[in-house]
Protein backbone atom coordinates (compact mmCIF):
# COMPACT_ATOMS: atom_id res chain seq x y z
CA UNK A 1 0.00 0.00 0.00
CA UNK A 2 1.55 3.19 -1.16
CA UNK A 3 0.40 6.81 0.12
CA UNK A 4 -0.35 8.11 -3.10
CA UNK A 5 -2.97 5.86 -3.16
CA UNK A 6 -4.55 5.43 -0.20
CA UNK A 7 -7.52 6.99 0.95
CA UNK A 8 -7.68 8.30 4.18
CA UNK A 9 -10.91 8.89 6.38
CA UNK A 10 -11.03 10.77 9.46
CA UNK A 11 -14.33 10.18 11.79
CA UNK A 12 -15.97 6.80 12.42
CA UNK A 13 -19.31 7.85 12.45
CA UNK A 14 -21.92 6.85 9.73
CA UNK A 15 -20.65 7.99 7.20
CA UNK A 16 -17.18 7.42 7.60
CA UNK A 17 -17.86 4.00 8.49
CA UNK A 18 -20.00 2.89 5.55
CA UNK A 19 -17.15 4.99 2.72
CA UNK A 20 -14.23 2.68 4.57
CA UNK A 21 -16.36 -0.32 3.91
CA UNK A 22 -17.48 0.60 0.66
CA UNK A 23 -13.93 1.58 -0.44
CA UNK A 24 -12.85 -1.97 0.76
CA UNK A 25 -15.35 -3.75 -1.02
CA UNK A 26 -14.24 -1.85 -4.32
CA UNK A 27 -10.35 -2.77 -3.82
CA UNK A 28 -9.48 1.09 -2.64
CA UNK A 29 -6.96 0.89 -0.18
CA UNK A 30 -8.56 2.76 2.87
CA UNK A 31 -7.62 3.81 6.52
CA UNK A 32 -10.55 5.04 8.98
CA UNK A 33 -9.34 6.99 12.07
CA UNK A 34 -11.55 7.01 14.69
CA UNK A 35 -11.26 9.07 18.07
CA UNK A 36 -14.33 7.42 20.32
CA UNK A 37 -12.96 4.66 22.36
CA UNK A 38 -15.90 2.71 21.50
CA UNK A 39 -16.54 0.28 18.11
CA UNK A 40 -18.11 2.77 15.27
CA UNK A 41 -21.77 2.86 16.45
CA UNK A 42 -24.92 3.83 14.49
CA UNK A 43 -25.83 7.06 16.09
CA UNK A 44 -29.10 7.38 15.43
CA UNK A 45 -29.51 4.29 17.70
CA UNK A 46 -28.68 6.22 20.99
CA UNK A 47 -32.22 7.04 22.42
CA UNK A 48 -32.94 3.35 22.26
CA UNK A 49 -29.54 2.48 23.98
CA UNK A 50 -30.64 5.34 26.83
CA UNK A 51 -34.63 3.95 27.09
CA UNK A 52 -32.99 0.31 27.84
CA UNK A 53 -34.00 -1.58 24.72
CA UNK A 54 -31.09 -1.87 23.34
CA UNK A 55 -27.13 -2.65 24.35
CA UNK A 56 -24.48 -0.98 23.56
CA UNK A 57 -23.29 -3.66 21.09
CA UNK A 58 -26.58 -4.13 19.32
CA UNK A 59 -25.93 -0.80 17.61
CA UNK A 60 -22.56 -1.06 16.62
CA UNK A 61 -21.71 -0.93 12.93
CA UNK A 62 -19.79 -3.54 10.77
CA UNK A 63 -15.82 -2.00 11.37
CA UNK A 64 -13.69 -1.56 8.11
CA UNK A 65 -10.75 -3.96 7.71
CA UNK A 66 -8.07 -1.30 8.82
CA UNK A 67 -9.49 1.15 11.83
CA UNK A 68 -6.84 3.44 13.70
CA UNK A 69 -7.84 4.99 17.03
CA UNK A 70 -6.50 8.66 17.46
CA UNK A 71 -7.92 11.97 17.61
CA UNK A 72 -6.60 13.60 14.19
CA UNK A 73 -5.41 17.37 15.66
CA UNK A 74 -3.62 18.60 12.07
CA UNK A 75 -3.51 18.47 8.26
CA UNK A 76 -0.52 18.76 6.45
CA UNK A 77 -1.62 19.35 2.99
CA UNK A 78 1.52 19.93 1.22
CA UNK A 79 3.24 16.94 2.45
CA UNK A 80 -0.75 15.39 2.61
CA UNK A 81 -0.03 14.09 5.88
CA UNK A 82 -2.66 13.66 8.55
CA UNK A 83 -0.78 14.39 12.29
CA UNK A 84 -3.19 12.73 15.40
CA UNK A 85 -2.69 13.57 19.06
CA UNK A 86 -0.29 10.97 19.93
CA UNK A 87 2.21 12.21 17.65
CA UNK A 88 1.82 9.54 14.82
CA UNK A 89 1.64 10.46 11.20
CA UNK A 90 -0.62 8.87 8.73
CA UNK A 91 0.21 9.77 4.86
CA UNK A 92 -2.72 10.10 2.35
CA UNK A 93 -3.30 10.18 -1.45
CA UNK A 94 -7.13 11.37 -0.68
CA UNK A 95 -8.12 12.58 2.52
CA UNK A 96 -11.84 12.38 3.50
CA UNK A 97 -13.17 14.57 6.19
CA UNK A 98 -16.18 12.52 7.76
CA UNK A 99 -15.71 14.62 11.02
CA UNK A 100 -19.52 14.60 11.67
CA UNK A 101 -21.33 17.66 14.08
CA UNK A 102 -20.98 18.73 17.97
CA UNK A 103 -23.45 19.42 19.95
CA UNK A 104 -24.31 23.29 20.67
CA UNK A 105 -23.46 23.69 24.39
CA UNK A 106 -25.91 27.33 24.85
CA UNK A 107 -24.88 30.43 26.96
CA UNK A 108 -26.24 29.66 29.95
CA UNK A 109 -25.45 31.18 33.42
CA UNK A 110 -23.30 28.55 35.84
CA UNK A 111 -22.63 26.26 32.82
CA UNK A 112 -18.60 26.85 32.76
CA UNK A 113 -16.86 29.00 35.03
CA UNK A 114 -13.79 31.10 35.19
CA UNK A 115 -11.00 28.71 33.57
CA UNK A 116 -13.28 25.64 33.57
CA UNK A 117 -14.34 24.12 30.20
CA UNK A 118 -15.89 20.92 31.54
CA UNK A 119 -20.07 20.63 32.18
CA UNK A 120 -20.88 20.54 35.89
CA UNK A 121 -21.54 16.85 37.27
CA UNK A 122 -25.28 16.21 36.31
CA UNK A 123 -24.90 18.56 33.00
CA UNK A 124 -25.11 15.94 29.62
CA UNK A 125 -24.81 16.87 26.09
CA UNK A 126 -26.46 14.06 24.45
CA UNK A 127 -24.43 13.38 21.32
CA UNK A 128 -22.42 10.28 21.59
CA UNK A 129 -21.54 6.71 23.04
CA UNK A 130 -19.80 8.28 26.35
CA UNK A 131 -22.93 10.77 26.71
CA UNK A 132 -25.49 8.20 26.43
CA UNK A 133 -23.54 5.65 28.65
CA UNK A 134 -23.02 8.95 31.19
CA UNK A 135 -26.65 9.64 31.46
CA UNK A 136 -27.55 5.80 31.85
CA UNK A 137 -25.12 5.46 34.80
CA UNK A 138 -26.74 8.59 36.58
CA UNK A 139 -30.59 7.96 36.27
CA UNK A 140 -32.66 6.18 38.71
CA UNK A 141 -36.31 5.59 39.00
CA UNK A 142 -37.75 9.57 40.33
CA UNK A 143 -34.49 11.17 38.99
CA UNK A 144 -35.31 14.87 38.45
CA UNK A 145 -34.38 15.55 34.69
CA UNK A 146 -34.94 18.70 32.89
CA UNK A 147 -34.23 18.58 29.04
CA UNK A 148 -33.82 21.87 27.30
CA UNK A 149 -34.57 21.95 23.83
CA UNK A 150 -37.68 20.44 22.09
CA UNK A 151 -36.41 19.36 18.67
CA UNK A 152 -36.13 16.50 17.46
CA UNK A 153 -33.21 14.96 20.07
CA UNK A 154 -34.68 16.36 23.06
CA UNK A 155 -37.70 14.52 22.06
CA UNK A 156 -35.76 11.67 21.82
CA UNK A 157 -33.98 12.07 25.02
CA UNK A 158 -37.08 13.24 26.96
CA UNK A 159 -38.67 10.10 25.94
CA UNK A 160 -35.66 7.62 26.98
CA UNK A 161 -35.72 9.01 30.48
CA UNK A 162 -38.98 9.05 30.85
CA UNK A 163 -39.17 5.13 30.12
CA UNK A 164 -36.34 4.84 32.28
CA UNK A 165 -38.88 6.15 35.12
CA UNK A 166 -37.13 9.42 35.62
CA UNK A 167 -39.06 12.92 36.56
CA UNK A 168 -38.82 14.56 33.43
CA UNK A 169 -39.39 18.32 32.22
CA UNK A 170 -38.72 19.36 28.76
CA UNK A 171 -37.78 23.23 28.01
CA UNK A 172 -38.69 24.29 24.41
CA UNK A 173 -37.97 28.18 23.36
CA UNK A 174 -39.92 27.80 20.49
CA UNK A 175 -43.97 27.55 20.23
CA UNK A 176 -44.04 23.74 19.91
CA UNK A 177 -42.17 20.59 19.47
CA UNK A 178 -39.96 19.75 16.60
CA UNK A 179 -40.70 23.21 14.48
CA UNK A 180 -38.54 23.05 11.31
CA UNK A 181 -39.75 19.13 10.93
CA UNK A 182 -43.72 19.47 11.90
CA UNK A 183 -46.73 20.94 11.69
CA UNK A 184 -48.77 22.22 14.06
CA UNK A 185 -51.09 19.20 14.52
CA UNK A 186 -48.53 16.81 14.68
CA UNK A 187 -46.31 18.84 17.16
CA UNK A 188 -49.64 18.47 19.37
CA UNK A 189 -49.66 14.39 18.47
CA UNK A 190 -46.19 14.32 19.76
CA UNK A 191 -46.91 16.88 23.00
CA UNK A 192 -49.51 14.54 23.85
CA UNK A 193 -47.72 11.78 23.18
CA UNK A 194 -45.25 12.85 26.01
CA UNK A 195 -47.41 14.11 28.02
CA UNK A 196 -49.12 10.06 28.28
CA UNK A 197 -45.66 9.39 29.39
CA UNK A 198 -45.37 11.83 32.43
CA UNK A 199 -43.25 14.18 30.58
CA UNK A 200 -44.41 18.01 31.90
CA UNK A 201 -43.52 20.08 28.34
CA UNK A 202 -42.79 23.75 28.85
CA UNK A 203 -43.04 25.65 25.69
CA UNK A 204 -42.35 29.05 24.64
CA UNK A 205 -40.16 28.54 27.82
CA UNK A 206 -36.43 29.81 27.41
CA UNK A 207 -34.36 28.93 30.38
CA UNK A 208 -31.15 31.61 31.67
CA UNK A 209 -28.86 29.14 33.53
CA UNK A 210 -28.26 26.31 35.68
CA UNK A 211 -28.00 26.73 39.47
CA UNK A 212 -24.84 24.26 40.58
CA UNK A 213 -23.64 23.62 44.37
CA UNK A 214 -20.06 22.13 45.12
CA UNK A 215 -19.72 21.21 41.24
CA UNK A 216 -23.41 19.51 40.93
CA UNK A 217 -26.31 20.89 39.27
CA UNK A 218 -29.27 21.87 41.99
CA UNK A 219 -31.93 23.42 39.25
CA UNK A 220 -32.49 25.12 36.47
CA UNK A 221 -33.14 28.90 36.20
CA UNK A 222 -35.86 30.27 33.49
CA UNK A 223 -36.06 33.51 31.99
CA UNK A 224 -39.26 33.85 33.97
CA UNK A 225 -37.60 33.54 37.53
CA UNK A 226 -38.65 29.78 38.29
CA UNK A 227 -36.53 27.21 38.79
CA UNK A 228 -36.95 23.57 38.15
CA UNK A 229 -35.11 20.96 40.75
CA UNK A 230 -32.52 19.00 38.54
CA UNK A 231 -30.24 16.07 39.67
CA UNK A 232 -29.43 15.76 36.16
CA UNK A 233 -29.93 18.13 33.09
CA UNK A 234 -29.44 17.20 29.34
CA UNK A 235 -28.50 19.91 26.73
CA UNK A 236 -30.44 19.08 23.30
CA UNK A 237 -29.68 22.49 21.83
CA UNK A 238 -28.67 21.40 18.04
CA UNK A 239 -25.68 20.78 16.61
CA UNK A 240 -23.32 22.57 14.42
CA UNK A 241 -20.70 21.12 12.03
CA UNK A 242 -17.61 19.95 13.55
CA UNK A 243 -14.80 22.28 10.97
CA UNK A 244 -12.03 22.71 13.38
CA UNK A 245 -9.64 20.78 12.00
CA UNK A 246 -10.69 21.65 7.90
CA UNK A 247 -10.71 25.32 9.17
CA UNK A 248 -7.14 25.26 10.36
CA UNK A 249 -5.50 23.49 7.07
CA UNK A 250 -6.98 26.21 5.24
CA UNK A 251 -9.71 24.51 3.37
CA UNK A 252 -12.80 26.59 2.58
CA UNK A 253 -15.81 26.59 4.98
CA UNK A 254 -18.76 28.65 5.53
CA UNK A 255 -21.32 26.47 7.64
CA UNK A 256 -19.78 23.29 6.70
CA UNK A 257 -16.76 22.32 4.64
CA UNK A 258 -17.51 23.99 1.45
CA UNK A 259 -17.90 20.74 -1.15
CA UNK A 260 -18.50 20.33 -4.86
CA UNK A 261 -20.47 17.39 -6.80
CA UNK A 262 -17.91 15.40 -6.57
CA UNK A 263 -17.28 15.98 -2.68
CA UNK A 264 -14.25 17.63 -2.76
CA UNK A 265 -13.25 20.83 -0.78
CA UNK A 266 -11.18 23.67 -1.55
CA UNK A 267 -8.17 21.28 -1.96
CA UNK A 268 -8.23 18.45 -4.85
CA UNK A 269 -6.97 15.89 -2.47
CA UNK A 270 -9.40 16.51 0.36
CA UNK A 271 -13.06 15.54 -0.01
CA UNK A 272 -15.64 16.24 3.22
CA UNK A 273 -18.97 13.60 3.32
CA UNK A 274 -22.00 13.69 6.09
CA UNK A 275 -22.78 16.29 8.55
CA UNK A 276 -19.52 18.38 8.43
CA UNK A 277 -20.07 19.02 4.11
CA UNK A 278 -22.01 21.81 2.71
CA UNK A 279 -23.27 20.78 -0.59
CA UNK A 280 -24.74 23.60 -2.58
CA UNK A 281 -25.15 25.94 0.46
CA UNK A 282 -26.83 23.09 2.37
CA UNK A 283 -25.88 21.37 5.32
CA UNK A 284 -28.07 18.15 5.84
CA UNK A 285 -27.38 16.70 9.19
CA UNK A 286 -29.15 13.72 8.71
CA UNK A 287 -28.29 10.02 8.20
CA UNK A 288 -29.80 9.39 4.24
CA UNK A 289 -28.05 12.23 3.19
CA UNK A 290 -24.04 11.36 4.64
CA UNK A 291 -24.88 7.86 3.70
CA UNK A 292 -25.50 8.58 -0.09
CA UNK A 293 -22.38 10.97 0.06
CA UNK A 294 -20.49 8.15 1.12
CA UNK A 295 -21.83 5.61 -1.56
CA UNK A 296 -21.52 8.52 -4.03
CA UNK A 297 -17.72 8.72 -3.35
CA UNK A 298 -17.10 5.48 -3.00
CA UNK A 299 -17.73 5.23 -6.47
CA UNK A 300 -15.43 8.40 -7.24
CA UNK A 301 -12.97 7.22 -5.94
CA UNK A 302 -12.49 3.65 -7.39
CA UNK A 303 -13.25 5.16 -10.62
CA UNK A 304 -17.13 3.06 -10.48
CA UNK A 305 -19.72 5.57 -10.06
CA UNK A 306 -22.19 4.13 -7.18
CA UNK A 307 -25.75 3.11 -8.15
CA UNK A 308 -26.77 2.80 -11.68
CA UNK A 309 -24.56 3.96 -14.67
CA UNK A 310 -25.03 7.82 -15.99
CA UNK A 311 -26.57 8.55 -18.56
CA UNK A 312 -23.69 8.99 -21.82
CA UNK A 313 -21.91 12.53 -21.85
CA UNK A 314 -23.25 12.65 -17.83
CA UNK A 315 -20.61 13.20 -15.32
CA UNK A 316 -21.02 11.21 -12.01
CA UNK A 317 -21.55 12.92 -8.64
CA UNK A 318 -23.79 13.87 -5.74
CA UNK A 319 -26.69 15.80 -6.57
CA UNK A 320 -28.00 16.43 -3.38
CA UNK A 321 -30.18 14.29 -1.47
CA UNK A 322 -34.15 14.49 -0.99
CA UNK A 323 -33.88 14.22 3.01
CA UNK A 324 -36.80 12.39 5.01
CA UNK A 325 -36.56 12.98 8.89
CA UNK A 326 -37.52 9.83 10.63
CA UNK A 327 -38.09 9.27 14.26
CA UNK A 328 -38.75 5.97 15.63
CA UNK A 329 -38.74 5.21 19.05
CA UNK A 330 -40.27 1.68 20.28
CA UNK A 331 -41.01 0.71 23.62
CA UNK A 332 -38.29 -0.42 26.44
CA UNK A 333 -37.69 -4.44 26.56
CA UNK A 334 -37.90 -6.88 23.39
CA UNK A 335 -37.64 -5.38 19.89
CA UNK A 336 -41.17 -5.65 18.52
CA UNK A 337 -44.39 -3.84 19.68
CA UNK A 338 -45.36 -2.35 22.91
CA UNK A 339 -45.26 -3.66 26.26
CA UNK A 340 -47.41 -6.86 25.55
CA UNK A 341 -48.28 -6.47 22.12
CA UNK A 342 -47.26 -6.81 18.62
CA UNK A 343 -46.20 -3.30 17.93
CA UNK A 344 -50.24 -2.70 17.00
CA UNK A 345 -52.89 -0.60 19.19
CA UNK A 346 -53.60 -1.91 22.98
CA UNK A 347 -57.33 -2.46 23.64
CA UNK A 348 -59.69 -0.13 22.69
CA UNK A 349 -58.14 0.82 19.76
CA UNK A 350 -55.65 3.36 21.25
CA UNK A 351 -52.08 3.22 21.63
CA UNK A 352 -50.88 2.38 24.95
CA UNK A 353 -48.51 5.19 27.13
CA UNK A 354 -45.08 4.36 25.70
CA UNK A 355 -45.94 2.38 22.80
CA UNK A 356 -44.22 3.09 19.99
CA UNK A 357 -43.51 6.69 18.33
CA UNK A 358 -43.32 6.91 14.65
CA UNK A 359 -43.37 9.93 12.79
CA UNK A 360 -41.46 11.40 9.61
CA UNK A 361 -41.53 14.50 7.74
CA UNK A 362 -40.63 15.20 4.04
CA UNK A 363 -40.32 17.80 1.83
CA UNK A 364 -42.83 20.98 1.78
CA UNK A 365 -45.61 20.06 4.20
CA UNK A 366 -47.05 24.14 3.83
CA UNK A 367 -48.89 24.09 0.88
CA UNK A 368 -48.82 26.97 -1.64
CA UNK A 369 -52.04 28.37 -3.60
CA UNK A 370 -53.40 26.16 -6.20
CA UNK A 371 -51.88 23.08 -4.13
CA UNK A 372 -54.08 19.83 -2.95
CA UNK A 373 -53.92 18.66 0.64
CA UNK A 374 -54.79 15.14 1.77
CA UNK A 375 -55.42 14.87 5.64
CA UNK A 376 -56.56 12.00 7.55
CA UNK A 377 -57.02 12.07 11.33
CA UNK A 378 -57.44 9.94 14.10
CA UNK A 379 -57.76 11.44 17.19
CA UNK A 380 -58.38 8.23 18.94
CA UNK A 381 -55.36 5.99 17.74
CA UNK A 382 -53.34 9.09 17.68
CA UNK A 383 -51.93 8.90 14.10
CA UNK A 384 -52.01 12.43 11.57
CA UNK A 385 -51.18 11.73 7.85
CA UNK A 386 -50.84 14.56 5.16
CA UNK A 387 -49.57 15.54 2.02
CA UNK A 388 -49.52 18.34 -0.03
CA UNK A 389 -49.69 17.31 -3.85
CA UNK A 390 -48.76 20.52 -6.74
CA UNK A 391 -48.85 19.99 -10.74
CA UNK A 392 -50.04 16.22 -9.72
CA UNK A 393 -46.90 15.66 -7.96
CA UNK A 394 -46.14 14.59 -4.31
CA UNK A 395 -44.13 17.73 -2.83
CA UNK A 396 -44.50 16.95 0.70
CA UNK A 397 -45.93 15.48 3.69
CA UNK A 398 -45.69 14.96 7.41
CA UNK A 399 -47.16 11.52 9.19
CA UNK A 400 -47.21 10.67 13.03
CA UNK A 401 -48.63 7.19 14.13
CA UNK A 402 -48.62 3.59 13.05
CA UNK A 403 -46.46 4.19 9.71
CA UNK A 404 -46.80 1.26 7.76
CA UNK A 405 -47.02 3.97 4.88
CA UNK A 406 -43.63 5.57 4.60
CA UNK A 407 -41.48 3.85 2.69
CA UNK A 408 -44.10 3.64 -0.29
CA UNK A 409 -45.10 7.11 0.19
CA UNK A 410 -41.35 8.51 0.22
CA UNK A 411 -40.75 6.74 -2.97
CA UNK A 412 -43.39 8.60 -4.44
CA UNK A 413 -41.97 11.54 -3.39
CA UNK A 414 -38.21 11.12 -4.31
CA UNK A 415 -38.91 9.96 -7.52
CA UNK A 416 -41.22 13.19 -8.49
CA UNK A 417 -43.38 11.27 -10.75
CA UNK A 418 -46.90 12.21 -11.83
CA UNK A 419 -49.56 10.79 -9.32
CA UNK A 420 -52.47 8.74 -10.87
CA UNK A 421 -55.14 11.33 -11.68
CA UNK A 422 -57.77 9.66 -10.00
CA UNK A 423 -55.98 9.94 -6.54
CA UNK A 424 -56.91 6.42 -5.54
CA UNK A 425 -53.28 5.12 -5.50
CA UNK A 426 -52.20 7.87 -2.76
CA UNK A 427 -55.60 7.48 -0.72
CA UNK A 428 -54.18 3.65 -0.57
CA UNK A 429 -51.00 4.64 0.80
CA UNK A 430 -52.54 6.86 3.48
CA UNK A 431 -54.97 4.26 4.86
CA UNK A 432 -52.38 1.27 4.66
CA UNK A 433 -50.85 0.64 7.60
CA UNK A 434 -48.97 -2.64 5.87
CA UNK A 435 -45.44 -2.42 5.17
CA UNK A 436 -43.01 -0.28 4.22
Amino acid sequence: MTSNTRVVVIGAGLAGVRLARRLGELGVPAVLVGEEEHVPYNRVLLAEVLAGRYAPEVIALPAPERLVRGRAVCIDRAGRRVQLADGTEIAYGTLVLATGSNPVLPPLRGLFGPGRTELPQGVHAFRTMDDCLGLSAAVRHGTRAVVIGGGLLGVSAARALARRGAQVVLAQQGERLMERQLDPTASRLVLRHLTELGVEVHTESRVRGVRCVEGAVRSVEMADGYALGADLVVLACGVHPRVGLARDAGLAVHKGVIVDDELRTSDPHVRAVGDCAQHDGQVYGLAAPALEQAEVLAGLLAGTPAGAAPAEGAVPGYRGTRALTRLTLSPAGSPGGPLGSDGRPGPGGRPSPGGPLDLAAFGEQTPLPGDDVVQLTDATRGTYRKVVVRDDRLVGGVLVGELGTVGALARAWEGAEPLPADGAPLLHLLTNDGGS
